[in-house]
């Protein structure tokens, strides 16, 4: 069976895509792109990664077990958003 990354809701990724470098910067995760409202920019100002070599949307410096940990708290919050849905209807 072929596996599909066609977004249900193709609206939706700008959402995610803030949410997911939220997360990512409450980690402390040192990601190259930045949303507005949220300050993800740590890995230079820690100066961890020279600013002059941060790409925009690069996580191939990020720990698979870290990026596992973004996708899940993703998943945990979308869930707990579902429910708190239901439970007010």
């Amino acid at each position: 069976m072929a596996r599909s990354n066609k977004k249900v809701v193709p609206e939706s990724k700008h959402a995610l895509d803030a949410m997911k470098y939220e997360i990512a910067a409450e980690l402390g995760l040192p990601v190259g792109k930045s949303i507005a409202g949220a300050n993800v920019e740590f890995a230079t100002e820690l100066g961890s990664i020279p600013s002059g070599s941060m790409k925009e949307d690069y996580w191939g410096h990020i720990a698979t077990r870290d990026t596992g940990a973004v996708g899940g708290a993703i998943t945990a919050r979308l869930i707990k958003k579902a429910e708190e849905t239901l439970f007010n209807l």
